[in-house]
């Protein structure tokens, strides 16, 4: 065999296309009966390909990451991804937050193409084939195969929603080749809040209009209150600090001072409850109030008191939900491990890419856009392998 990719997710399936493109023959193995399915349950509720952000912007959201990866996501960014969706038919749109979705909207349109384009390059692509370890093993619907490719290009995935493909079994094997891997935590994802009977009623609730706060980071976003705890864009997009200790307050009111709060508030008739005080005065009501209630009773009468309790309300966290919950997963095979071209050190001509490496990054486009970059790269590097 020439070339075998193991993966049939983002970076699995653009490794295989620069790889045909480079005049090799190639075979995709996935484990699953479709391609990419984590994917598409990520288009479900519309795919976000990519973010329309400054390249420094781009390069921050990776963190400690930012430095290794610049030179992929400038080989491959948003301005490549762009003329790739569109050579697949994607009709792209720039949303009011700088995000970059398909104007259909959905995942499927664009992976049927991208099968379909795979497909007339030669690259064949074998279903139901679950890796084994050892060299190439697989588990196969017509039994025990053993690949012998000239260079291999692994894109399993991380450790987050197994279902679809990504369980992270992968690090056995490569812990056999000597691979450094860092462990896999969750990355964007809810956490856990012990809510009292109090907040049943808000369960599903949308709390808008308010600032987040994780020790030195902070981002405008609504959150949503669930039976577990609190997750959605803002509390993904500080899942990073929170993971790490950080604690969660929140400014209900970020676009007035505590003065200019206390002042409405002591302009209330005094016989006035504190709830209609909030109300009239403020426009606390809803799962805001409901906040307010949960976190700080019983609320001080004074004015400048309650206005700090508004503009910093602690959330207490009981940690982050499981691994498998998360969107995404820190940890995975370490830069240290890597050469350049993303080729394993230990393992000569097998290549990684995707989220088996060692990096995170918040929702918002990043995510999709740092997997197809590295297949890009590690399949292009691959391409070169004698």
């Amino acid at each position: 065999m020439d070339a075998l990719v193991i993966g049939a997710g983002p970076a699995g399936l653009m490794a295989a296309e620069v790889l045909a493109k480079g005049g090799r023959k190639v075979v995709i193995c996935d484990a699953k009966p479709s391609a990419a399915r984590k994917f598409l349950m990520a288009g479900k509720s519309g795919l976000n390909l990519m973010n329309a952000a400054p390249p420094d912007t781009q390069i921050s959201q990776y963190g400690d990451a930012g430095a290794w990866l610049a030179p992929i996501l400038g080989d491959f960014g948003p301005d490549q991804i762009r003329c790739w969706a569109n050579g697949l038919g994607a009709d792209l749109f720039t949303g009011s937050s700088g995000r970059v979705f398909p104007r259909v909207m959905k995942a499927s349109p664009l992976l049927r193409a991208w099968l379909a384009r795979l497909d007339d390059a030669g690259v064949t692509l074998r279903r139901g084939w679950r890796w084994q370890g050892g060299a190439f093993e697989f588990a196969t619907p017509h039994g025990k195969r053993c690949l012998r490719p000239r260079v291999c290009v692994l894109a399993l995935g991380g450790a987050s929603w197994a279902r679809l493909g990504s369980d992270g079994a992968w690090t056995a094997e490569l812990a056999v080749h000597d691979v450094p891997i860092a462990p896999f935590q969750p990355a964007n994802m809810g956490f856990v809040v012990d809510w009292s009977a109090h907040m049943r009623a808000h369960f599903g609730a949308p709390v808008k209009g308010v600032q987040l706060n994780a020790g030195e980071h902070s981002v405008r976003a609504e959150f949503v209150i669930s039976a577990r705890g609190v997750e959605g864009g803002g509390v993904y997009a500080l899942s990073r600090p929170l993971r790490d200790g950080a604690a969660l307050v929140l400014d209900l009111l970020p676009d007035r001072t505590v003065p200019d709060i206390a002042a409405r508030l002591a302009a209330q008739p005094p016989k006035l409850s504190t709830a209609n005080r909030l109300r009239k005065a403020l426009g606390l009501s809803g799962v805001r109030l409901a906040l307010v209630h949960e976190m700080a009773r019983p609320l001080p009468a004074d004015a400048t008191a309650l206005a700090q309790i508004l503009k910093a309300l602690p959330i207490p966290l009981q940690g982050p939900r499981p691994l498998d919950e998360a969107i995404s997963t820190a940890g995975g095979i370490m830069r240290s491990a890597l050469t350049d071209g993303l080729e394993l050190r230990n393992w000569p001509g097998v290549y990684a890419a995707g989220e088996m490496l060692d990096w995170e990054a918040p929702t918002g486009g990043y995510l999709l856009t740092a997997c197809l970059a590295t297949g890009h790269w590690a399949g292009r590097h691959a391409a070169q392998q004698g």
